[in-house]
């Protein structure tokens, strides 16, 4: 054995999938603020277009892996259906970070566990237990408290963020079916290709030349739209999703304080305990399902 060998620790698989997800909460937070930087001279469908502009140049990096899981073109009419869905996920999603605080955004992100499950039901024809049921009303309840109707004026830019949660819900469910002949790489490239020329058709309608300025958070934007994807994936192979989901919930405190920080945002406990009532739903039936399946 090499000397230099005999010193090299690997981290435990525990520790690796923290990591993962330290890297996917870098990712997503990134996303946020590049989109939120780049709205002040692009529109939303322009961000999108430059984002997966710049994943197609990293998949092209990546050409040896990429062309041969892509070879066999299976279910495309399935892909072009996912893909749809989920670019009008992402375009209601950038718009909602622009639009609303970005704790908001965040929390009611997290609503997206219980649009997986309804639409696993009408879809994968998938049982609702009792736990993912209490998951639904929980997650229900802390909309309420965040968007205290009736005591509050709701902001309409909520409601695309809901919406972006049930198109990422549907586009999930969607990727489970097509895992069942397709590798992940193919589904992920599929999704910059079809991606690219819906958001370059959409753009064009009302272009502005992005600046130098600009370059970078393109560039941040690209690379976390792809690094996201990846970390949370390589996370979940390595760790429980009742293990993943807390520490993925850290996004909301940690995007409160950069919102605060860099943008001035109030901290809002109302939102603080509404993220909270949705966490501990999606959290509890994600425990259950974990022991029925022991």
């Amino acid at each position: 054995m090499p000397p230099s060998a005999r010193f090299v620790v690997r981290p435990s698989p525990l520790v690796q999938g923290v990591l993962w997800m330290a890297g996917c909460l870098a990712s997503f937070i990134g996303m946020a603020i590049a989109s939120r930087e780049l709205a002040d001279s692009l529109s939303v469908v322009q961000i999108l277009f430059f984002r997966s502009l710049v994943g197609l140049a990293i998949l092209a990096l990546l050409a040896r892996k990429v062309l041969p899981a892509c070879r066999r073109a299976e279910r495309i009419g399935l892909h072009l259906i996912r893909n749809l869905i989920h670019f009008a996920a992402q375009y209601c999603w950038t718009l909602g970070v622009v639009l609303l605080p970005l704790a908001e955004v965040f929390a009611l992100e997290f609503t997206m566990p219980v649009w997986v499950a309804i639409f696993a039901f009408l879809l994968l024809g998938e049982r609702i237990h009792r736990a993912r049921l209490v998951a639904v009303l929980g997650s229900f309840a802390g909309v309420l408290v965040i968007l205290r109707p009736g005591v509050e004026i709701i902001d309409p830019a909520a409601f695309v963020v809901l919406a972006a949660a049930m198109g990422y819900g549907l586009s999930i469910v969607l990727v489970k079916r097509l895992t069942e002949s397709c590798p992940p790489l193919a589904i992920v490239t599929w999704m910059i290709v079809m991606q690219l020329p819906m958001g370059f058709g959409l753009a064009l309608m009302d272009w502005q030349s992005p600046s130098l300025p600009d370059l970078p958070w393109i560039l941040l934007a690209g690379l976390t739209g792809l690094s996201a994807h990846y970390t949370m994936a390589r996370a979940l192979r390595l760790l429980e999703a009742s293990t993943v989901v807390p520490i993925d919930f850290a996004r909301v405190p940690l995007i409160a304080l950069i919102g605060f920080w860099a943008y001035g945002e109030a901290l809002d406990p109302w939102l603080g305990l509404g993220a909270l009532m949705i966490f501990g739903a999606n959290y509890y039936a994600l425990r259950r399902e974990a022991r029925a399946q022991v």
